[in-house]
């Protein structure tokens, strides 16, 4: 209690309180020697309270500075809730939010640098398989007597492993863009069928030569980015045509009402298992029917982009067989 008194305002308020104690025992003494007496003895004992009553509340500010100190050192085992009544209850409690959102920012930190060294590591797994085929490929093109015609196979399949790189990293770093938070989306207002149209322009040609079908049917507009809608977009009709014999079927049917724009993709293609049904959006996640120039990003990239948009995808197995996909950007907050 003594370093109590080491504090400039307690020895100040002391020295005051004494002071008028002392006035108002001499005055009481003067009017009646009794009255002196007991004015020394309350004075005394509101003195002797105020400074027990000080001492606690001191005692409790030291207790509660010494438990910030330790969660701010990391031991989140302390709890802040026993500072619930007294005068310095607002201020625990403000205390305890801001010691609660440290918390969760700590573990947020810690879930993110796992998540991006995990990351990291897939990356570094899926651009290492093409580089191997890649220096393979290189080796094969050194080797004498090589003909006119396997050069060329070599060569083609050279060029496609330097696509699937390019495309990958081109992929990453549009979902870094995203997960940054630094992409302006752009308010454009196209129709359905053009929006469509674009997306689908580079998967003509593959499509046709799978002796594939692509049905559209549109009706209405769509409010957005167009440059990144038609990224998602063919992103999705690009699985549905992998995922499809030769000779398939894919139907894109996309319309707009009062709350949202709707584009239903389905194929008559395998479908999607149960197993790879909670998965299907996963970053890198590859399904048990992916062929090995999956990459597992591209549905991803898709929904990253939908949902940025205040827009929903969910993916389902429709009947007979094949898979569907629901894309809706709602035309307000739901």
């Amino acid at each position: 209690m003594i370093k109590l008194l080491k504090n400039k305002e307690v020895r100040r308020t002391l020295i005051l309180q004494i002071i008028v104690a002392l006035a108002s025992v001499i005055i009481s003494n003067f009017i009646d020697e009794r009255a002196g007496i007991i004015a020394l003895i309350f004075s005394a004992l509101f003195i002797l309270i105020y400074y027990i009553s000080t001492y606690k509340r001191y005692k409790r500010i030291a207790s509660l500075a010494s438990d910030i100190n330790k969660v701010l050192h990391g031991d989140n085992s302390i709890s802040l809730e026993n500072y619930s009544e007294g005068e310095l209850a607002i201020l625990h409690s403000e205390i305890y939010k801001m010691t609660v959102r440290l918390r969760e920012q700590q573990n947020n930190l810690i879930n993110d640098k796992k998540y991006l060294a995990d990351s990291i590591a897939d990356i570094s797994h899926q651009i290492r398989t093409p580089l191997t085929s890649i220096n393979l490929l290189v080796q094969l093109l050194s080797a004498p007597n090589l003909t006119d015609e396997r050069r060329q196979e070599l060569t083609h399949e050279l060029y496609g492993m330097l696509s699937r790189i390019d495309w990958l990293i081109t992929t990453l770093l549009k979902i870094s863009k995203l997960d940054a938070g630094t992409v302006t989306f752009k308010e454009e207002k196209v129709s359905l069928q053009t929006l469509i149209n674009k997306s689908c322009s580079t998967l003509l040609v593959p499509i046709e030569l799978r002796g594939q079908e692509l049905v559209i049917n549109t009706n209405g507009d769509f409010v957005g980015d167009l440059s990144w809608t038609c990224e998602a977009i063919g992103n999705i009709v690009k699985n549905c045509m992998e995922h499809t014999q030769e000779g398939g079927k894919i139907e894109i049917e996309a319309c707009e009402n009062a709350l949202y724009t709707e584009i239903i993709i389905k194929d008559n293609g395998t479908g999607i298992t149960k197993e790879d049904m909670p998965h299907i959006f996963e970053r890198f996640y590859k399904g048990k029917d992916s062929d090995d120039k999956s990459f597992g990003v591209g549905l991803a990239l898709s929904r990253m982009i939908i949902t940025s948009q205040k827009g929903t995808v969910k993916a389902e197995n429709h009947n007979p067989h094949g898979a569907k996909f629901t894309i809706r950007f709602y035309k307000g907050i739901v």
